[in-house]
């Protein structure tokens, strides 16, 4: 057996295709043992992984983009949230977008991920950062959660299912991000390219059992909702209206490939937000490598 160590934020459902992966076998079968790392912040997966001491990451897209713009070697050999599954939610006193005015907006962190997309979101609809309102790095979703119940923070992106569970609890929705960002690489399978160019067998290995686990996800809510309900501790009943979610959104991808229109709308997006002078690609094509994935889709269907 072949040991990889893969690291990934929290307990979240995004993680859910390696979690599925994990649970069903498939890593068994391809021969590889797959340590997972959870973390609290989004920058220390890409840190871990930049520094070689994880193999493969769930990751903040941009974090790619941002590292190769400063010379670095990361690079996008899947997908993962390849749309947005978020909802803006506020306080229950907070009514609609001008409400957050003065107010204190949780994001994963101020250099990459929520926090592009919320001064995006929040320009589009009067709000300019850091005029308007505050933003505060504090960590991924569950984090998030708990301090919007506990008044720390005044509002913050949720994604499914817990923006479903703060929906219920009287929290409001102020803003749907998917309708004026339909497409959006939030975040996607990383590496660093120069690992995967020594271990191409062992990273096709790895998809060959990534691509099977997004189709149980799809052809199975029983298996998706057992183990989600498992890794996350969130009630089943919120996981099953997920699941529906992601299915009809298409979130996660059937083949488990990155989407080029989606992380070119991340690029854009980034380019407005960051200070980026030295750009030196703005195609998304360029940041991701497909030759591991197309490699285990061959093999599979052969």
């Amino acid at each position: 057996m072949t040991g990889l160590t893969f690291a990934a934020v929290s307990r979240n459902y995004f993680n859910l295709p390696v979690w599925i992966a994990q649970h069903a076998g498939l890593f068994a079968e391809e021969g590889l043992t797959v340590a997972i790392e959870l973390h609290e912040g989004v920058d220390a997966v890409t840190e871990r992984l930049r520094d070689g001491r994880v193999d493969l990451a769930y990751g903040i897209t941009e974090h790619v983009v941002l590292d190769r713009e400063a010379g670095g070697h990361l690079t996008i050999v899947g997908g993962n949230v390849n749309k947005l599954p978020f909802s803006l939610i506020a306080r229950p006193e907070i009514r609609d977008v001008s409400g957050l005015r003065g107010k204190v907006i949780g994001v994963s962190s101020l250099e990459a991920g929520s926090s592009s997309l919320v001064m995006k979101l929040l320009a589009a609809r009067g709000l300019t950062y850091p005029g308007d309102y505050a933003l505060r790095a504090v960590g991924p979703i569950l984090a998030r959660w708990e301090l919007l119940q506990s008044g720390a923070i005044d509002a913050g992106l949720q994604g499914a299912p817990l923006d479903a569970v703060a929906i219920d609890a009287g929290f409001s929705v102020v803003c749907d991000p998917r309708a004026d960002v339909p497409d959006f690489q939030f975040t996607s399978l990383n590496v660093d390219a120069r690992w995967a160019a020594e271990n191409a067998a062992i990273l096709t290995r790895f998809l060959r059992a990534f691509v099977r686990a997004h189709a149980l996800f799809y052809r199975d809510p029983d298996t998706a909702t057992r183990v989600a309900a498992i890794e996350t501790g969130v009630a089943p009943a919120y996981l099953a209206r997920a699941w529906q979610t992601y299915t009809d959104e298409a979130i996660f991808p059937r083949d488990g490939d990155a989407s080029t229109a989606a992380v070119q709308a991340l690029i854009e997006v980034s380019a407005l937000i960051r200070a980026l002078p030295n750009r030196r690609h703005s195609e998304a094509d360029r940041y991701i490598d497909r030759r591991y994935l197309r490699a285990a889709h061959r093999s599979l269907s052969s």
